[in-house]
């Protein structure tokens, strides 16, 4: 069965330069833990249901607009303007509640405390602590919105036991400035995104080993978080449930081990432990833990942190602590641990693919963008496809506006038939044509796209499989993340103009439904009604519709639309045959070169090597197209 994972690995080795980042990131981490997550997949299961379903979608109309002065896209390292929110109270601050309240920036005319104020000490931890938990996350300032996003969600849930770990100055300040709690890691490290599976990513593991290890002597309960993670709902209720357990830890399990809210039954889940969520009681068992991942960790800086961890917990594991908690006894025969039911503390493929909350009908507590294909770039997109990332006011009102789509998608493609590779690309396809129009109109009006929902029957990931992972819940067909099809890093990533012509924004599919959308968007609307033979006109009928011919050229897009450009978002019920092309021949050949690198991979047939199959953005333009993996080395690259 290990063999399957290798096809996979031998996958990302092969692929050319376009994906060489995708798998970069993902390949050493997968590579170690493989064992753990294909013996999830072949776990025991309660069985599968296949429905046609609409997205999950979330609890995003908690998720508030931030006061305006504190929601900048260039974050201020600066001290806030004079319209910031008031400082402290005199009581709070004499009190020592140096930290003051989450989102209340000090006053402008405060100097920033000296470097040595934000020290990790547990006087500084004890300021925030709360019934004796604290909850953390830290990251560096390339990680800021990720960070901003995670605090608005626990202070929506009116949780501000919590601190910021700051592995740069610059964070530090900007985090200061915004009233946000931030302690001062010592890391120095740089301030950009440092890549999954990287040196740097590595050495960012080994701060959360070193971080765990310095708290929990303080004898505080720790909640230890990634910043690609959000909270939906207040977990600490429910840790409260465990309080026999030493640790409580997230993992990487796809199939259902229990369809309630309990853990998860710790002798089906094959999968690894996951250690962006996880929970530490300050025992003596959680410590000498601690202690032990940290010197491992130290000692070679070839051990990801996730692998030490799975590793030396796993070193002893059962039997059960009692009968029903569910807690069972690893490590050293004496440390409790639980694993968090991965239907309700969710990873990137439960959430998103399977849905698995919403089909338990449960709430989910937690949201942690594992399982996607995209770095940084996919792990925003994806929060935002859910719509539980803070985004500043500006990237709800582009400049030049918005337009979006109706797809057109015949029943027989969703429905009849099996699903399989065949009928998998055929679906694809039919909507990324679609997408392609989409693309050539937003690039010809200057507008931002709304990309609509991508429906896939087949799911995507590193390795050969059937189709869908065994004993999961993924419903077929299903909305696919934009992660699935597209190179979401590479559609957001700036490209010189003088080769690939115009950049062309993006949004996700559920932008227009947004509760942050603010009113004069949603008002200002255009539907724009396809039609065949029908005369071109800028007037618009007694509804408010626009008539449209189809097959228009550059000149009458431009000369209708011109009337149109205070118009927030137009709307056009379908794209199909609407646009004929570029009038300029070397903008077409680079609108071309542009979005042939927008497409990415289906991945992966088994017992192939390799197994993968590139999409193709122009595969209409290729009679007796089909999609089938590279059959020779020369052939292994994007259709570029």
């Amino acid at each position: 069965m290990v063999e399957g994972w290798r096809n996979g690995f031998r996958e990302a080795t092969n692929s050319k330069p376009l994906f060489v980042t995708i798998y970069a990131t993902v390949i050493i981490g997968v590579l170690v833990s493989s064992f753990y997550v294909f013996s999830a997949i072949y776990s025991p299961t309660n069985g599968s249901t296949s429905w046609l379903s609409s997205p999950p979608l979330s609890t995003a109309e908690r998720l508030h607009k931030l006061p305006q002065e504190n929601a900048t896209s260039q974050l201020q390292v600066a001290p806030p303007p004079p319209e910031a929110l008031p400082p402290p109270s005199p009581e709070e601050e004499a009190k020592g509640k140096s930290l003051g309240k989450i989102w209340v920036s000090p006053p402008k005319d405060k100097k920033m405390p000296p470097l040595e104020a934000f020290k990790l000490t547990k006087e500084l931890f004890g300021e925030r602590v709360k019934d004796n938990v604290i909850i953390v996350t830290f990251g560096n300032y390339a990680f800021m919105d990720f960070i901003l996003t995670w605090v608005k969600h626990l202070t929506d849930l009116d949780l501000s036991n919590i601190l910021v770990g700051a592995m740069d100055t610059k964070l530090l300040e900007a985090l200061y400035w915004k009233g946000v709690p931030v302690f001062d890691m010592g890391s120095h490290m740089s301030t950009v995104d440092v890549g999954w599976g990287s040196p740097t990513f590595h050495k960012m593991g080994r701060e959360k080993v070193i971080l765990i290890d310095s708290v929990l002597p303080f004898g505080y309960e720790l909640l230890m978080c990634d910043t690609d993670m959000v909270w939906l709902k207040n977990p600490l209720p429910y840790l409260a449930r465990y309080p026999d357990a030493d640790v409580l830890t997230s993992s990487d399990q796809v199939v259902p081990t229990v369809v309630d809210d309990s853990l998860d039954i710790w002798q089906q889940v094959g999968a690894a432990y996951n250690i962006g969520i996880f929970h530490w009681r300050p025992t003596e068992s959680a410590k000498k833990l601690a202690k032990e991942w940290k010197d491992i960790l130290l000692a070679d800086d070839k051990v990801w942190d996730q692998n030490g961890f799975n590793e030396i917990v796993r070193r002893q594991i059962g039997p059960s602590v009692d009968g029903d908690s569910g807690l069972f006894y690893a490590y050293d025969g004496n440390l409790k641990v639980g694993i968090l039911p991965a239907s309700i503390f969710c990873s990137g493929h439960t959430y998103f693919v399977q849905a698995m909350y919403q089909q338990l009908r449960l709430e989910p507590y937690a949201l942690h963008t594992t399982f996607q294909y995209a770095g940084t770039e996919g792990k925003r997109h994806r929060l935002r496809e859910g719509m539980v990332f803070f985004d500043p006011p500006e990237y709800y009102d582009a400049p030049g506006g918005f337009i979006s789509f109706k797809p057109s998608i015949p029943k027989s493609l969703l429905l009849d038939g099996n699903h399989t590779v065949e009928s998998h690309f055929t679906l694809v396809n039919h909507q990324m044509k679609q997408i392609r129009s989409a693309l050539a109109i937003a690039s010809l009006l200057n507008r931002t796209l709304v990309m609509p929902p991508i429906w896939c029957r087949l799911d995507r990931l590193w390795f050969g499989h059937p189709g869908t992972l065994v004993g999961s819940m993924t419903r077929q067909p299903f909305i696919c993340p934009l992660d699935h099809v597209f190179e979401v890093n590479i559609m957001l990533k700036e490209m010189p103009e003088e080769e690939f012509g115009p950049g062309i924004g993006i949004r996700e599919y559920s932008f227009l439904d947004n509760p942050s959308l603010p009113k004069h968007v949603k008002e200002s609307w255009l539907d724009v009604q396809l039609c065949q033979g029908c005369e071109a006109s800028n007037i618009t009928s007694s509804s408010g519709a626009l008539k449209f011919p189809k097959r228009s050229n550059e000149d009458t897009f431009k000369a209708i639309f011109s009337s149109f450009n205070d118009v927030k978002v137009i709307k056009f019920s379908s794209v199909e045959d609407a646009f004929t092309g570029f009038s300029d021949k070397g903008r077409e050949e680079r609108f071309r070169r542009r979005v042939k690198r927008y497409v990415g991979i289906w991945c992966c047939e088994e017992n192939k090597t390799p197994g993968h199959i590139y999409y193709d953005m122009y595969w209409d333009e290729k009679p007796g197209w089909k999609p089938v993996p590279p059959q020779t080395p020369e052939e292994d690259h994007p259709p570029l």
